[in-house]
């Protein structure tokens, strides 16, 4: 069993799954660009993604979703896509795939597949998924299928994404935001405390805050100006 990695280089290096270090993947570039063409099914395209101070590629809109998550997910640390070509004889049989993603994160690498829940339980698509776990998890990393996220929690986050790039966010509404005790105080209140910055600046600054986790909520429910505000030194 294998993995080929493109490099920056555009150099393909195939490694023994045995010998595999999640930091091979830190140069890693994509091993395929994404298609367009006219009437095509899925939507392609990047995502300027906080994690990497860098655009990271998708090929449809559930993978996006998949995408934005993790880019919020503070246990993640990189983020490549299409990390690397699988390779590996399964039965008798040479089988290959090509993961959707690899993230590192505080607890391990993870390896994500993205499909469709409607298409799980496809024959196809299960044999797949079944020796690609034993292959990622025989590399003593963790294989995740991701499917559609509940609503609520997705469109919160893609919310928050909007505010993700901190060098569009005022300093000084940071500064006077963080100065405030913000633990178990509603978000509208939060923004009522705010004396010397202008309103949407302090809002802009405070949706930051929670994408960045320096405070945060219960995104499984819609985000209003009633929703309470945990402080991260309090969390």
């Amino acid at each position: 069993m294998t993995l080929d990695i493109r490099l920056q280089s555009e150099k393909v290096v195939r490694v023994a799954a045995t010998r595999v270090k999640p930091a091979m993947l830190d140069e890693a570039l994509p091993w395929r660009t994404f298609r367009m063409y006219y009437g095509q099914p899925h939507y392609s395209g990047t995502y300027w993604c906080a994690t990497e101070n860098s655009t990271v590629i998708h090929e449809s809109r559930l993978e996006l979703s998949r995408l934005i998550l993790a880019d919020f997910d503070a246990k993640v640390s990189h983020i490549v896509a299409q990390p690397f070509l699988l390779r590996a004889k399964v039965d008798g049989t040479r089988r290959r795939h090509i993961p959707d993603y690899f993230l590192n994160t505080c607890d391990g690498p993870v390896v994500v597949a993205v499909k469709p829940r409607d298409q799980l339980d496809k024959p196809k698509n299960i044999d797949t998924f079944a020796w690609v776990r034993r292959a990622i998890e025989f590399m003593g990393w963790r294989f995740e299928i991701a499917s559609e996220t509940e609503p609520v929690l997705m469109e919160n986050v893609r919310f928050l994404a909007g505010y993700r790039r901190s060098r569009y966010v005022n300093t000084d509404a940071l500064k006077e935001l963080r100065g405030l005790d913000l633990h178990n105080v509603s978000f509208g209140d939060a923004l009522r405390q705010v004396r010397h910055t202008p309103a949407p600046l302090a809002r802009s600054a405070l949706l930051h805050m929670l994408w960045s986790h320096e405070v945060s909520t219960d995104l499984n429910a819609v985000l209003t100006d009633r929703s309470i505000l945990i402080a991260r030194s309090a969390s």
